[in-house]
Parts: structure tokens; sequence; C-alpha cells
């Protein structure tokens, strides 16, 4: 449940570093095919798989988390699949969270994890020097028009940044402490 909304990002001492380097043995030791496994399995499992998946930058994943991404059968998993194309940093994960909003953001029934998706292109965006959220924030905008349009976009993205630091720390053996 730490890893639910990046709540590590929360954790005090000791068990914040506890935390860290369990992440951190467990993103360098769990196998693909195990990996897979959870990815078939419920939400929980899912959203681990994929901070495990994001934390190792395991790259051969993205068009299986963008895939799932746009199913969005399970609550809360997108968290993971969104922080882990953040984390990979690669114009085909800003294309994967694209589509998620090209069809997320226009139904106003859906309040699923369009913020981490364009909190996640933000940072893409920034660590790229592309621009692919633009289109989504225009005046009267996509965004503007969503049912996630209440969410402050400047903190998500900040979010996304931090979580990113706090993987980097993590897997290079740090304590997590993301700025």
């Amino acid at each position: 449940m730490e890893l639910l909304h990046g709540s590590v990002l929360e954790l005090v001492e000791p068990q914040r570093t506890l935390s860290v380097r369990s992440l951190a043995v467990d993103a360098r030791q769990v196998t693909d095919k195990e990996l897979s496994t959870l990815l078939d399995s419920e939400w929980r499992s899912r959203l681990t798989a994929a901070w495990l998946i994001g934390l190792d930058r395991r790259t051969q994943f993205c068009q299986r988390l963008g895939e799932l991404l746009l199913e969005s059968n399970f609550v809360f998993a997108g968290q993971g699949y969104c922080f882990a194309l953040a984390r990979f940093g690669d114009i085909s994960d800003a294309g994967l969270l694209v589509a998620y909003l090209d069809r997320y953001l226009p139904r106003l029934d859906c309040y699923y994890d369009q913020h981490w998706a364009l909190g996640a292109l933000l940072h893409l965006d920034e660590y790229m020097g592309t621009n692919h959220a633009g289109r989504f924030l225009i005046p009267n905008g996509l965004w503007q028009q969503s049912a996630m349009r209440h969410v402050d976009l400047a903190e998500q993205k900040s979010y996304v940044d931090r979580l990113c630091a706090f993987a980097d720390d993590c897997m290079a053996g740090g304590t997590g402490h993301a700025p």
C-alpha cells in the first residue's frame, strides 16, 4: 500500500530506508515472468509490478503497460503504469500517454488516472524537451473540459518529478529522499 498514490514519499525513518532497500532489491531480482504474472492479476499486483518495472526501467514492458493503461480495467493500477512510463523517458512512452489521454479525457464519466497520465506526460515533455501535453492544455481544451479539471497539474507534475527522483535515488542505493 506504500505504492498507492506514491505514498512511499511520505514514509519516515526508519520505515523509509527499509522500504527503499526492499524496493530496490525486489526490482532487481524479480524476473520478467514474475512481472508478467503480476500484470495478469488484480490491481494491487499490477500496481506493484508497474512500480518494479519502472524502478528497474524494464522498457521491454512499455507496450504492455500502454495496453493495460488504455484498457483501464482496474482502479489505481494506472498510477503505476504512468509512473513506469515516466521513468522510461522515451518518445514512445509519451505516445502511449497521449493515446490514453485522447481516449479518456473526453469521457466525463471517467475519473480514472488522467491526472497521473498528464503529470507523467508533463514530466516527459520537460525531460525530452517536447510539448506533447500542450494540445491538452490549450484554453477550453480537453483538460479544462475533463472530469479531472480540478486537479492542479503543476502540483501533479511536481509529484511525478519527485517520484522519479525518489526512484533514481532508490536504485542508486540511496535512502529515497527525493527533493
